[in-house]
């Protein structure tokens, strides 16, 4: 029977309240990333930035996990402006390109900080 794994890769600032991703079996179910730059954790600037800085620390949890974006399964979107959702589109599109995750994507009033506009939790496979 398969054992429930934390992943803690090396990003900036997680959240302290949760781990990152869990992994469980093949199946990696990474939490909500938002737009703080995987290194700095400087939040982006703009919906674009936010987008890019997210999908980096997903790949960078991903990694962590044994698997990569090509193995996303499911993608949440969370977005604090329905206005941007061309702006967002257009970046997920740059890291998913072809065969594209299921996704769902909802505007919701607020997200943990103000400054945050996105925030995705995805969950992944890790092929055998």
């Amino acid at each position: 029977m398969p054992k429930k794994e934390i992943i803690n890769p090396d990003a900036a600032k997680p959240n302290p309240n949760l781990s990152p991703a869990t992994r469980f079996g093949n199946l990696v179910f990474v939490a909500g990333q938002t737009g703080r730059h995987p290194v700095t954790g400087e939040v982006g600037k703009d919906m674009r930035e936010q987008t890019r800085n997210l999908l980096e620390r997903i790949k960078l949890i991903l990694g962590a996990a044994g698997t990569s974006l090509d193995n996303v399964l499911t993608a949440t979107t969370y977005l604090t402006r329905v206005q941007e959702l061309a702006a967002y589109n257009e970046e997920y599109a740059k890291y998913f390109p072809t065969n594209k995750p299921a996704r769902t994507t909802v505007t919701v009033a607020a997200l943990n900080s103000p400054d945050l506009m996105v925030e995705i939790t995805v969950t992944a496979c890790i092929p055998s």
